[in-house]
């Protein structure tokens, strides 16, 4: 019953995620700028939202497959985009010249549907056939 439960909590969090890579992420007041997934300044820190949107589309899309190698590859992107998850948590929060950015809800949303994604990977909602020659 909860296995069922976690596919759909996987969906929302994939939604959410795509979502919140259109939110302010950071907030630089030196410059008077507000970073999202898809907006650094002088595209410095590039367009993270684009390589998590993706995933998240492609986590959808294997959470609904009922095929055990859709679930073993679901496991792997989910768990490649926490690793750029959290890389790109530190790129665009971290100090720089004695100064701190603000943070904002879509940084602290991604990483949450990042996470929220690797676990539900960790738990497919698989029927496996019984074999039987055993």
């Amino acid at each position: 019953m909860i296995l069922k439960i976690f596919k759909w909590i996987g969906i929302a969090a994939c939604i959410v995620l795509i979502i919140a890579c259109f939110l302010p992420w950071t907030y630089y007041a030196d410059i008077n700028k507000t970073f999202t997934g898809f907006f650094s300044e002088q595209n410095i820190y590039g367009k993270p939202g684009k390589f998590l949107s993706f995933f998240a589309v492609a986590s959808i899309i294997f959470i609904l497959l009922q095929k055990v190698w859709a679930k073993r590859v679901h496991l792997f992107l989910s768990a490649l985009t926490v690793g750029y998850a959290i890389k790109t948590y530190i790129l665009f929060t971290s100090c720089y010249n004695a100064y701190c950015p603000d943070k904002k809800i879509g940084v602290y949303l991604m990483m949450i549907c990042c996470v929220v994604i690797l676990i539900v990977a960790i738990f497919p909602d698989l029927k496996l056939k019984k074999n039987p020659g055993n």
